[in-house]
Parts: C-alpha cells; structure tokens; sequence
C-alpha cells in the first residue's frame, strides 16, 4: 500500500527546504512540513507496529546473547576450570571493543537485518566450543578463538540492536521500549538457566552436561533465522505516523567519519564513557568470583535462574520510572541517576561481608564446602545475587536511556551504541584477563566497586548539561550538517509538537 501523507492541521508547520535551501538563522537547513503517514491495518499493520519489531528484536537477543549470559552466569561457562572461560572472554571482550567501535558504520552500510544476522552466527560457534571442550577437554584452544570469532560479531549484533532499539520509539516511549527489549532479552538467560537447572540439580560433577550445550546450540541456532522475519527499517512507520529515518550513506570513509562527527558534535558523551567501562566489568566478579567460586553446580544454576529473572524486575521498574510522562525528562534522569547510587551501595556494602570470608587460596583447598541451595548460608547470598541483577539490568537501562535522550538521530545513536560497546567490551577484556591469571577476589571487587561510583559521578554532569526536557532539533540537524548530508535529504525526517510550541525531531 503506497503511503498517504497527511499534515496535521493543529502543528506548525514549515516549508520543505527548495533546491537552494533555504537557511535559518544559523545558517542551518529549514527543517520540513510536518508529515505523517497512514500505517498499514489488519496483519499487516500488526506485523510493521514497532512494538512487535522491538518483540523479534528481543527474541534474536533472547536465543543468542541471551543464551550466552546463561551459560556464563554459571561461572567458568559451566565448567570446573574457570580459566578457559575467563581467557575465552578477554579475548572474546577485546575483539568487541575493535569490532563495535565500527560496528555502526557498519550497521549503516550494510543494514540492520543482514547485520544482525551476521552478529548472530558467532553465538552458536561460541556455544558450540564448550560442548566440543566438554568432549575433548583439550580443545582448549578453539574455545579461545571461537570467543574471538564472537567478539566480532557480538559488536555488529549490539550496534544494530541499540540502533534499532533507540530509534523505533517516538520521544515517549524510549524508556518502554529499552523495558520491552530488556525483558525479552533476559528471558533467555532464564530459559537457559532453568534448562541447566532442570538438567543439573542432581550431578555430582560440579559442571554442565553435554546435553545443556545441545540444546543451547538449538536455540541459538533459531535466533540466526530470526533477522529474516524482520521488516526493513526503511519501510517502518513509527506510532506517531513519522517515518524511521535510515541513513543512506555514499561510501565507507563517510561512515567511518561520522564517529568523528558525532564526538564532534555532542562531545558530552565522553561523560559517559566511565559508565560505558563499568557496565560489564562487575560481571567477572559476580560470576565467576562469587556464583562461580563459593556455590556448587546446583545452587550456581539456581542463583543463576534468579539473576535472570531479577533483570526483567529491574529494567521493567526503571524503564517505568524514567518513562512518568508526568515527570520532567530532567527530574527523570537525575531520578534514575539516584536509584543506581542507591543499588551500587547496596549490593556493594553487602556483598563486601562476604567477600571477606574467602579467598581464591580457600576455595581451592580440598576441605571447602561449596554452598548448596539446602544450607543455611545459601539464603543471604541468593537475595544479594537478586540485588545484583537488579542493578546491572538498571545499569544498562539507564545508560541506553541517556543516550536516546541526546539524541533521536538513527545513524547517531548506531554511533554512540558502537561506543558503549567499544569501550563496555574495553573493560571486560582487562578484568577477565586479570581473573584469568588470578587478581586476588578482594581486588576484583573493589575495583568493581570504584568503578560504578566513578561512572555515576562523571555521567552526574553530562545529564545536568546535556539531557533537557526536550530534544534539541539542532543537535541532530547539526550532525547531519557536519556528516554532508543534502537539504533533501534532510526531509526524510518528520517533526512534531510537543503541544506547547516546541517542535521536535523524532
């Protein structure tokens, strides 16, 4: 169905810019009328809503990373030697952080679906290692390139992910959507971790059975197909009835500039660049010095079953918060700022009591017990692992939150998602490394700790200067300025009123 294009009568509306452009006052394009298109009804308007796009989203997600973050949330990937897993993930971490640092230039040439799909096929590999060093325990070494292998393509799959993610919503639906995601996404490490669960809560092995990684290998090989269902962004249209602008970029080396441009251009993301680090190096100690060192293989898939389930709580109450329309968008972010303040502490105060009680000297020695789902201590540890799943999905919301608040530019936020995952996958390399050649727990966790303060105490500027009730229309007209693109290009974009005379791109 050709698309209908209608102009609300009640906004105010400009004219489209002429051949020769005309100008505003400083000197930038004049933004276009305000258009809207008539959605598709029936199946097929249900097919394109970007709701259910953000749904096949979440289930890629849910079956590959999803199934990923299981497996390693039972420490050591379910083995009983944790060093092959932790050298997997530094070396798995440290290609990513190259990776995802193009990745949206990439994202933008190639286009979301093929790169999700190319993203995906790196899982499966991954997943596949474990079961063949389960197999042939030395093998060692293709677990170590198979995690190579995934860090490229994890930083491709992220980078369209966050892309996508960010730019379906209008203005007020950006915290749902990260919610929609973050929960379906999560569902797969609770699938997962029951599965191991179901499988392990009577083996005396003290690791996952071959039969948990085949059926791992499974699921995740249905999240490859699932980018072929997926509708082209260039042909969605957003709820409000405005199109997804899609980047059409000439070359290459245009791409590859744009993530000069947009540093250029909104330098205060830099602010969040110690938030970025921080976001996955808290899990090195969660799974593999904790989950990983104290509990046997019955209570880590449990603990693990519940960490899951705790992310869904955490980015679904987060995402309410910083979506309360009836909240300025200003009191929101400094709100979820107070709220990841209050976790980090929390989780942090607590868990450093039991931190004191074990050492990677005593877990090693024949007389340590590890902690069952029967014994009394159990009960304290597995509320904190709640709390820490609860604030990494917290995290993790926010930060793409604050994000999608400077910007509404898709080919933008493709470029500050490949820096979050560049510079998150960064830190993730450095800390399982330093796992891997045995950093004492107390540092690991102290670091961990100094981290996240860090990280809210540089983003506490950034949403004080740069996140506004609204979304300045010159920050993204200014990157589009800067990134060459055409006056008629420009009209691909649609505006609307906020109902109080301001008129904003989304």
């Amino acid at each position: 169905m050709a698309d209908q294009v209608t102009t609300e009568p009640k906004l105010a509306s400009r004219p489209l810019p002429s051949p020769t452009s005309s100008t505003q006052d400083d000197g930038l394009p004049t933004p276009p009328e305000l258009e809207y298109h008539v959605r598709p009804t029936g199946l097929k308007g249900i097919y394109t809503n970007t709701h259910t796009q953000v749904v096949f989203l979440g289930f890629v997600c849910f079956m590959c990373p999803g199934l990923f973050n299981a497996l390693n949330g039972l420490g050591g990937g379910g083995q009983v030697d944790p060093t092959t897993s932790a050298n997997a993930n530094s070396a798995l971490y440290a290609t990513f952080a190259v990776a995802a640092f193009f990745a949206g230039s990439i994202n933008n040439v190639l286009g979301s679906k093929i790169t999700l799909l190319l993203g995906s096929i790196g899982y499966a590999i991954y997943i596949g290692s474990y079961l063949t060093v389960n197999i042939h325990p030395n093998a060692s070494g293709f677990v170590i390139a198979a995690g190579c292998i995934l860090g490229v393509c994890a930083g491709l799959l992220w980078t369209a992910q966050g892309s996508l993610m960010l730019g379906y919503p209008t203005e007020s639906q950006k915290g749902r959507f990260i919610a929609i995601f973050w929960s379906i996404f999560n569902l797969g490490g609770v699938v997962g971790a029951s599965v191991s669960l179901g499988q392990n809560f009577h083996s005396e092995a003290n690791s996952v059975s071959n039969g948990t990684y085949i059926g791992f290998i499974i699921l995740t090989g249905i999240g490859v197909l699932i980018p072929l269902l997926m509708v082209d962004p260039k042909h969605m249209i957003r709820s409000d009835g405005t199109r997804v602008p899609v980047p059409q970029h000439p070359s290459w080396k245009t791409e590859l500039h744009g993530l000069w441009i947009a540093l250029k251009t909104d330098p205060c993301i830099v602010l969040l660049f110690p938030m970025f680090f921080a976001s996955n190096w808290f899990y090195t100690w969660q799974f593999n010095d904790f989950n990983g060192a104290i509990f046997n293989i019955r209570a880590r898939s449990l603990n693990n079953l519940v960490y899951w389930l705790s992310q869904i709580i955490g980015s679904v109450s987060i995402g309410f918060l910083l979506d309360q329309q009836g909240i300025s968008r200003r009191v929101r972010a400094f709100s979820g700022w107070c709220v990841l303040v209050f976790m980090v502490f929390v989780v942090h105060v607590w868990a450093y009591f039991y931190q004191r009680e074990y050492t990677r000297a005593s877990v090693l020695s024949p007389t340590f017990d590890k902690i069952d789902i029967f014994d009394r201590p159990y009960v304290g540890r597995i509320f904190l692992y709640v709390c820490c799943g609860l604030l990494d999905s917290m995290w993790q919301t926010t930060a793409y939150w604050l994000m999608g608040a400077m910007s509404n530019n898709p080919s933008k936020l493709a470029h500050f998602s490949g820096f979050y995952k560049s510079i998150q996958s960064a830190g993730a390399a450095g800390i399982w490394r330093a796992d891997a050649v045995g950093i004492p727990y107390m540092n690991m966790f102290i670091s961990t700790w100094v981290l996240l303060v860090a990280g809210l105490v540089f983003a506490f500027p950034m949403i004080h200067m740069r996140v506004q009730d609204y979304t300045d229309e010159a920050d993204d007209d200014l990157y589009e300025h800067e990134h060459g693109e055409s006056d008629q290009e420009l009209t691909n974009y649609a505006y609307t009123s906020q109902g109080d005379g301001h008129v904003e791109k989304r």
